[in-house]
């Protein structure tokens, strides 16, 4: 069976490594002359760390992981208003146990893929023609192939998604733009995700990595505008003015965006697909589901949503009934991937200086000792009833994990970090108000309502 794979992303590397080692006939497109190493700060939790252990691959991921030891907000002078780490959670929490980079995970996958499949960069498909038996392919440099599946794995903006499914796109604007590129580190560069706010919604993250350099992130909390199709220098100014007063480590960090190698600039919005196969084209990762880093799971669930289609594909007779199955198996989780609410980035990006003092409080109410792990089970979680049965698929490793791995419920992300923290500690310190009001404090008087006012 010829399967085609468009895209060498997490997702698209893992299907090509799962077909490959099943016995399918597997070449993957990219349209990148060669294969891209960068990309900022993923994470991997439960069922996608079963994926990658079933492969063989936890270890050498965990080995890769940026080395960054916790999460820090930030004030304006550089002062610690909260933090979380993570020898003290005892569990996933902002920054998870498995925390590697992008171009790093991908580049893992690809290693074990590329023995079992065929890579052709510099390409890509300019047109899908199909037939009940067979998609006909036309790629970019002028060929024309036949395939009995192909499985689009190109990301938010895929090209070939809007070639097979036109206009069925529903995208759920999430309200945040995010600038992510590397920076060149200095001594004072510690192993903490430094995260400060200004007012504005306007953000400045750096994060550590195993290179030598600095991650960072430049998000402003707005409706967007059509922001990730300007051109690079435009957004890149637009950068700039938006940043110029804000703070901290804003100048450094538009210093270095300068002469970055990797500057990438995306309006963050969800996928809403209503179908994530027309004949034997399927979607799969970000370009079928893309719930966004407020979901906090996009890379588990594409390393997730690869395993569950190559194994229904292993399985089945017919691939058109592997795609109907590998749909039903995926929808749940995704579904509740997706169902952070619009104004968790709101929340998350405040907009004023009163709201980034109040966010900082609830933080440090929520990494305090008595409930900093609670805290780390929101953020990080366990398993999920929504998660597939990765049991129904034989491994070439180690033994699939049982359901009491993939199926323990958990309390889902909420806004991913700042969100999760901010819901569980206003709980706390309303808690807390509630309870010495009515055992207490007497009526309050006009002058009183005033004060607290």
């Amino acid at each position: 069976m010829r399967v085609l794979v468009t895209g060498a992303s997490v997702a698209g590397n893992t299907c090509a490594w799962w077909l490959g080692r099943a016995g399918f006939d597997v070449t993957v497109v990219e349209r990148a002359p060669a294969f891209r190493y960068g990309g900022q700060n993923v994470d991997v939790r439960g069922v996608g760390r079963a994926v990658l252990r079933c492969m063989g691959l936890e270890q050498a991921a965990l080995a890769l992981g940026t080395g960054e030891e916790g999460t820090a907000w930030v004030e304006e002078d550089g002062r610690v208003a909260a933090q979380f780490l993570t020898d003290e959670i005892g569990a996933d929490g902002p920054t998870a146990e498995m925390e590697i980079l992008r171009g790093d995970l991908a580049q893992l996958l690809f290693d074990g893929a590329r023995d079992h499949a065929r890579y052709r960069f510099g390409d890509h498909v300019v047109a899908v023609g199909q037939t009940v038996d067979t998609a006909t392919v036309t790629f970019a440099g002028g060929t024309t192939e036949d395939y009995d599946l192909v499985i689009v794995a190109e990301g938010v903006g895929s090209a070939t998604r809007a070639l097979v499914f036109p206009g069925e796109n529903r995208p759920r604007p999430m309200d945040l733009t995010i600038a992510y590129f590397t920076i060149p580190r200095r001594a004072d560069d510690d192993r903490l995700w430094r995260w400060y706010h200004a007012p504005g919604g306007r953000s400045v993250s750096l994060r550590p990595d195993r290179h030598g350099t600095t991650r960072a992130m430049l998000s402003v909390q707005k409706p967007p505008e059509g922001e990730q199709d300007w051109p690079t220098e435009r957004q890149k100014a637009w950068l700039r003015a938006t940043f110029a007063d804000a703070g901290w480590q804003a100048p450094r960090v538009i210093e270095g965006m300068a002469t970055t190698p990797d500057f990438y600039l995306d309006v963050l919005r969800q996928i809403r697909m209503p179908r994530w196969s027309a004949g034997r084209v399927v979607l799969c990762g970000d370009a079928a589901w893309c719930v966004t880093p407020i979901g906090g799971v996009g890379t588990t669930l594409a390393v997730t949503g690869a395993r569950v289609l190559a194994g229904e594909l292993a399985l089945a007779a017919d691939p058109l009934d592997a795609l109907g199955a590998y749909e039903q198996a995926m929808r749940p989780m995704v579904g509740q991937a997706q169902g952070v609410p619009r104004f968790a980035s709101r929340l998350a990006n405040p907009h004023s200086r009163t709201g980034i003092r109040i966010l900082h409080a609830v933080m440090a109410a929520a990494s305090r000792p008595a409930i900093r792990k609670t805290a780390g089970r929101v953020f990080g979680g366990g398993g999920d009833a929504g998660e597939p049965d990765l049991s129904r698929y034989d491994a070439p490793g180690e033994a699939v994990p049982t359901p009491a791995t993939t199926q323990r419920r958990r309390v889902p992300p909420v806004a991913a970090l700042a969100l999760a923290g901010l819901v569980l500690g206003a709980g706390v310190l309303l808690g807390r108000r509630a309870s010495r009001s009515a055992s207490a404090r007497p009526p309050r008087t006009d002058s009183a309502r005033r004060r607290r006012s």
